[in-house]
């Protein structure tokens, strides 16, 4: 079975961010981030309950998941026709005010 995923232009412009602020330090280290993420979130199509329920998720329903790689952490929403990429922002920062 494969799902549909689709981008929230907010979590689009949060991976933007993240990538621009990594290459100002290592543009090779952004591009590994980058796509690491990307192929990643691309794996859900095919196994989107792969990760556990969104704990930062308030009255979450069992379809908000997230996960973590890099100290990034992606939050999405696992509904039967598509995953929706809520949010992408880096562990040490607050969820609540990101």
């Amino acid at each position: 079975m494969s799902v549909t995923i689709k981008w929230n232009k907010r979590a689009i412009n949060q991976l933007i961010r993240a990538i621009e602020y990594i290459e100002e330090d290592s543009p090779q280290n952004a591009e590994k981030v980058k796509n690491d993420l990307l192929t990643e979130i691309s794996k859900l199509a095919v196994h989107p309950e792969k990760y556990n329920p969104d704990k930062y998720h308030l009255n979450n329903d069992g379809s908000f998941r997230a996960f973590e790689l890099y100290r990034y952490r992606v939050s999405y929403r696992y509904t039967k026709n598509e995953i929706r990429i809520i949010r992408i922002r880096h562990t040490k920062r607050n969820p609540k005010n990101y």
